[in-house]
């Protein structure tokens, strides 16, 4: 019998961890948390033949286990590797370089990609991504009509969603038992790291810097670095900015944050000294406290596994006198 899946029916496994408060600012690593007690009531094995509907609102079937498997974006295939099907990967994008084992595999382009090589592939599944679409429709277009079983995985911008990503993409590749695991011991991740924070008397301000040339941008509403914030009971400077924005630099020295956190450190040289060298920026707090930090980009940006690591390092980062102890 055909099992149909919709996509978005099982956002978040055990939400009851997501409350509730401590009562002392214990070191996360020495909390005693349990895993949810009840199971999701939508987690089953999935039977093949499985009918999907992708971001897009198109109809996937897959008849069976897909044995190949295409990734478009790296959000994708981190997802993959921990589904443990990393393995079925015969093509990947361009800017894959996690796990180390991503970069040896076949490259097909980044949001141009090629459509001839992905078809010479012959996966049974490619997984594209909502955020390529505009530019790679046309492309997407071609993979179809070629034959192959193309789904579009949602753009998550909030934890919640990063779990519907990991449970469609288990529901296409037959990994629903991994999937649980990997989404119940995230949300239990953040809701330590949550309920340390909210012990926190006193919040602190926070800047994030995702690019500076040549435009300082920031992330404001509608972001994963804006709801991390939230969560680690900051306070965004740049949460009255929609998503990705642009920020004077005297709008920043003017705001005055606590901390400073740059993702620009894998490819910009001295990032956080050019941050502090800026005109203005020495009479900023973050800077005579010598707290402006970088934190691994990827860690912080890609929907995927390693976004809750990436709440403890800017936690971290933030609060080291409550997150480091």
């Amino acid at each position: 019998m055909k099992k149909i899946w919709k996509f978005g029916a099982t956002a978040g496994f055990a939400a009851l961890l997501m409350a509730g408060c401590g009562d002392a600012a214990t070191p996360v690593e020495e909390q005693d948390t349990e895993t949810p007690a009840e199971p999701p009531t939508e987690v089953a094995d999935v039977e093949f033949p499985v009918t999907l509907t992708d971001a897009v609102g198109e109809e996937v079937v897959i008849e069976e286990e897909p044995g190949a498997i295409v990734s478009m974006v790296p959000s994708n295939t981190e997802i993959a590797y921990e589904l443990g099907v990393g393995d079925n990967l015969v093509g990947v994008s361009d800017f894959d370089n996690y796990p180390e084992e991503a970069g040896q595999i076949e490259k097909i382009g980044g949001q141009e990609f090629n459509v001839e090589k992905i078809i010479g592939l012959q996966p049974d599944l490619v997984l594209a991504h909502e955020s390529g679409l505009g530019v790679g429709d046309a492309g997407l277009q071609q993979l179809r009509d070629a034959g192959l079983n193309v789904f579009v995985v949602n753009n998550a911008v909030s934890f919640d969603e990063v779990y519907d990503s990991i449970t469609v993409i288990a529901q296409a590749t037959g990994t629903m038992e991994e999937a649980e695991s990997i989404v119940s011991e995230m949300e239990v991740q953040v809701a330590e790291i949550e309920e340390l924070a909210s012990t926190i008397e006193e919040p602190k301000t926070v800047f994030l810097e995702v690019g500076s040339e040549p435009d300082i941008y920031t992330t404001g509403k509608g972001t994963f670095m804006d709801e991390m914030l939230t969560l680690i009971n900051a306070e965004n400077i740049a949460g009255d900015l929609e998503g990705w924005a642009k920020m004077d630099a005297e709008a920043v020295v003017a705001a005055d944050p606590d901390v400073i956190i740059t993702t620009e450190g894998g490819y910009i040289e001295d990032a956080v000294d050019q941050i502090k060298s800026r005109n203005g920026f020495a009479e900023v707090t973050a800077v005579k406290e010598d707290a402006v930090y970088n934190l691994d980009s990827d860690m912080l940006t890609r929907s995927g596994p390693r976004l809750s690591e990436g709440l403890m390092e800017m936690a971290k980062a933030v609060y080291p006198e409550v997150f480091n102890e």
